[in-house]
């Protein structure tokens, strides 16, 4: 197959270098460049894959604990016909698991210690189908509560403060109180730690105690739950499901998805993601810029070359086209170089971690200061896109004014002194 000889004459300036030294230098800069490209490209992959990663990470461990969507009464009451509610909850097609729950605030105290916290009453049988319980409590715990025993299973960092280990009494203070003639008296109930659960987000660890619903309703005074949790299938789902939801349910309810309980979280963490974004894209802008002067180092040896084809009958956009095919040669080898080499690392970073590790006897994420002690890395079609049409264009574009330096080169002035 015969190409243009503009392709031609482009590729073979690009890959050209060892008749001068002149040409070697040139080829230098324009191998340099190229690594330059590569190196900003799979930079970007990398991180970006990485904080991927630890935002799957802290979002699943939210999730162990906070429901994909939660439906309340719009006065704060308990729901009436909760079991009518959780059946057509699950007509959607998305929702895979509906369990009740109550949930309140109220202090927790144990001798002169008082912690506030929020309460969730939840059903043991129903809990598995809304969250991973089974991930977060430590021996089975949860199905220790059973009614009337007034069991209760602490976050585990609440428990340590407390001082507080299975088999201890806490004293739980409920809101509002008692009239009695000689006044208002709080309302007081002993419970007995049956566990702890282990979330690994620290915000519920220090702060949430659940208790069988039962229970929460006697010490609240409240008739029945006053919500229910639902589990999707797709979790991304979430917010176009609430709004389906919010339709198709009877009567005035309150519906919350995860992505708005947490929705100043996600949004720092997006801000965090788009400037680390354009951060690294200046290092392939760099890269690019090296191109321009690479490109115009070529213009210039080239002269006699690009006098001798305008002779020959080529046109000004025909010898534009050589030079772009040139610097266009050096962006796309750059730009796939660079998203072999990042993928490449990004897929693979749970065992180069380690390796460089044990290389350096150092611990990049020790585990008594982060939530996680390997580094996560989740590439997404979406960034990495992104990132190779971004890293073309700049390419792209460096190689415009060296180009048409080139086709505005007059013939019989670059010919004087040949």
């Amino acid at each position: 197959m015969r190409f243009p000889y503009e392709l031609q004459l482009g590729w073979r300036y690009t890959r050209a270098g060892r008749a001068t030294r002149r040409n070697g230098f040139i080829s230098f800069i324009s191998g340099v460049s190229m690594l330059g490209i590569a190196l900003g490209v799979a930079a970007l992959i990398i991180v970006l894959s990485v904080m991927n990663g630890f935002q799957k990470e802290v979002r699943d461990r939210m999730l162990s604990v906070v429901s994909h969507i939660e439906i309340f009464s719009r006065d704060g009451q308990a729901l009436q016909d909760i079991d009518a509610i959780m059946a057509d909850a699950r007509k959607n097609p998305e929702v895979i698991g509906a369990a009740p729950f109550i949930n309140t605030q109220a202090l927790i105290a144990r001798g002169e210690d008082m912690k506030g916290a929020i309460v969730r009453g939840i059903d043991p049988a129903l809990e598995p189908e809304v969250t991973d319980t089974g991930g977060i409590a430590k021996g089975g715990t949860f199905d220790k509560l059973v009614p009337g025993e007034f069991g209760i299973v602490l976050g585990i960092e609440l428990a340590r403060s407390m001082f507080v280990q299975p088999g201890d009494q806490v004293t739980l203070v409920a809101p509002g109180g008692q009239v009695t003639p000689a006044g208002v008296v709080p309302r007081l109930k002993q419970f007995t730690v049956v566990g702890v659960f282990d979330s690994g987000h620290y915000e519920y660890d220090s702060a949430l105690a659940m208790v069988h619903e039962k229970d929460a309703a006697k010490v609240f005074r409240l008739e029945g739950p006053t919500g229910i949790r639902l589990k999707l299938k797709d979790l991304h789902e979430a917010r176009e499901v609430a709004d389906q939801l919010a339709v198709t349910l009877p009567g005035q309810f309150l519906i919350r998805d995860w992505t708005r309980q947490n929705k100043t979280w996600f949004a720092a963490v997006q801000v965090e993601k788009r400037m680390m974004f354009i951060i690294l894209t200046l290092i392939v802008a760099v890269a690019a810029f090296n191109l321009v002067s690479t490109l115009v180092m070529t213009v210039t040896d080239k002269r006699a070359d690009i006098a001798i084809l305008r002779t020959l009958g080529s046109s000004p956009r025909s010898i534009m086209a050589i030079f772009v095919v040139q610097g266009a040669m050096v962006g796309v080898i750059g730009t796939v170089g660079g998203l072999l080499l990042g993928l490449g690392i990004a897929y693979n970073i749970d065992v180069i971690v380690p390796f460089l590790e044990q290389l350096f006897h150092a611990s990049f994420l020790p585990k008594d200061i982060y939530l996680i002690s390997k580094m996560p890395s989740d590439p997404q079609q979406s960034d990495i896109m992104p990132i190779a049409i971004i890293s073309l264009i700049l390419a792209f574009l460096a190689t415009l004014y060296p180009s048409w330096r080139a086709s505005r080169v007059n013939p019989a002035e670059a010919l004087r002194y040949e």
